[in-house]
């Protein structure tokens, strides 16, 4: 990672010599005389780490030190000082310093402590995106689901995760391809190593290059110091490219030089880097109809498509909306601090019937609204949207209470209807069900389904 450290001092000849130290140690350096100059500096742009002298002209560093405290909290201070000033220093730290550095200088000490105190700075950003995505991953990003569709993709996803090969993960918005590619990533040998996610749709095109595979010093107006991109800050670990069908045409031969290459070439850099990374893509496009429709470029489309796994629609897999329920309303009652114990049988039958059109994203927040509107104890069918197109709504309505019952309505609801579409070809339709042709018989029989006069 490129570090951008501030050298403040008002004598001309220490500041210069402190710049040339730090910058043969590679680091981007940038130098004010006084207060004032390094406080106009940081409000241009910020940087990783101030050093100052603390008496100055007109302003000092203590000011230099209130304003980084106020408005970059993130950047660290460093204060050099006489030996007369020590106490001033010492009430600097309590101020919010990281350290002091008593004069006269000694480039070692200073090499020494700036690159501890990085290095923290580093291990820190670190914790906190691991702390943040195993929050994450330990709660919304659970892979639930007992159909047999879900079963395959989880058998998939223990053979490919602890391999380095990239996946391309399809399906419609809110099927759970997020989901899919966090628990690749925490099956694998990464996955104690960060995992960063970027959304190819939400960064605009004119960014989006720089964000992903970082710039150099004056590569574009406004690049004022080097900047890593993602693809070096999730070095040896996993970054996941959502809406890869998104990306532009332009940049779409870069990224493919990373997957063939593993090396990076920021913006306005002539010299690549290394990038040991594993990449995971996702998509609720026909990637080859964009590739026939020369929206795509096809190598990459291969490339990326080592693995594919296509999440269905949760229309398909009705069967794991009981699991999925019972799981997004524990998470629910974490986070809103209920206590709901479940949906009752109506609203379990009304979840049965719903489309689902946004999938499993449309069902959370379908209960989430319900269990602020509802009674805190069970979500009824009252607190549910209504949808009078519904799948064999009405039949199910016209059920008892008893969610077993429920569910073999709807069950015989949708082979007659799965039998409907392909003109009864038992063959086809065992087939598109996921069935055994005996299976299929077997349900047909036990459920009462006549098959001839449908």
């Amino acid at each position: 990672m490129s570090w951008t450290i501030l050298v403040v001092e008002d004598e001309a000849i220490p500041r210069k010599n402190v710049c040339r130290v730090l910058r043969d140690e590679g680091y981007e350096v940038r130098e004010a005389a006084d207060g004032k100059a390094a406080i106009s500096l940081l409000e241009a742009a910020d940087c990783d780490l101030v050093l100052t002298d603390l008496k100055m002209p007109e302003l000092g560093g203590m000011a230099v030190l209130r304003y980084v405290r106020e408005h970059l909290p993130q950047t660290f201070v460093v204060l050099m000082t006489a030996h007369a000033s020590v106490e001033t220093a010492i009430e600097a730290l309590r101020s919010g310093a990281q350290d002091y550095i008593l004069k006269p200088l000694i480039f070692e000490d200073i090499l020494g402590k700036v690159r501890l105190l990085l290095e923290h700075k580093q291990l820190a950003w670190e914790n906190q995106v691991l702390r943040r995505e195993m929050s994450r991953s330990f709660d919304a990003t659970q892979f639930i689901g007992d159909s047999r569709s879900m079963q395959q993709i989880s058998t998939l996803i223990e053979k490919v995760a602890p391999t380095a090969s990239t996946v391309l993960i399809t399906g419609e918005s809110g099927t759970g391809k997020e989901v899919v590619a966090r628990t690749i990533h925490r099956q694998s040998p990464r996955k104690d190593q960060v995992f960063l996610q970027v959304n190819c749709s939400a960064i605009p095109e004119a960014l989006l290059e720089s964000q992903l595979f970082g710039h150099s010093k004056g590569a574009f107006t406004g690049a004022t110091s080097s900047q890593a991109g993602l693809f070096q800050s999730a070095e040896g670990g996993t970054l996941f490219l959502d809406e890869i069908g998104e990306m532009p045409l332009t940049l779409q031969p870069k990224l493919l030089q990373v997957i063939e290459r593993k090396e990076v070439l920021p913006v306005g850099a002539t010299r690549p880097v290394q990038a040991d990374v594993r990449i995971l893509a996702a998509t609720n496009r026909n990637l080859q109809e964009e590739v026939e429709a020369e929206r795509f470029r096809e190598d990459l489309y291969y490339r990326l498509n080592v693995i594919g796994i296509p999440i269905p629609p949760l229309r398909e897999r009705r069967e794991d909306i009981p699991l999925l329920v019972e799981h997004l309303i524990h998470r629910h009652n974490t986070e809103m601090r209920t206590a709901y114990k479940g949906a009752d049988n109506a609203a379990m039958k009304r979840l049965m019937t719903l489309p689902w059109k946004g999938n499993v994203r449309e069902l959370d927040n379908a209960l989430e609204r319900a269990m602020i509107l509802g009674n805190g104890e069970w979500i009824t069918a009252r607190d549910l949207p209504q949808d009078p197109e519904a799948p064999a709504g009405a039949l199910l309505l016209a059920v008892g209470h008893n969610l077993k019952d429920a569910l073999k309505a709807y069950e015989k609801s949708h082979i007659e209807h799965v039998l409907q579409a392909v003109a009864h070809d038992r063959t086809q339709a065992a087939e598109l069900l996921g069935l055994s042709r005996s299976s299929l018989y077997r349900k047909m029989e036990s459920l009462g389904v006549d098959g001839e006069s449908l």
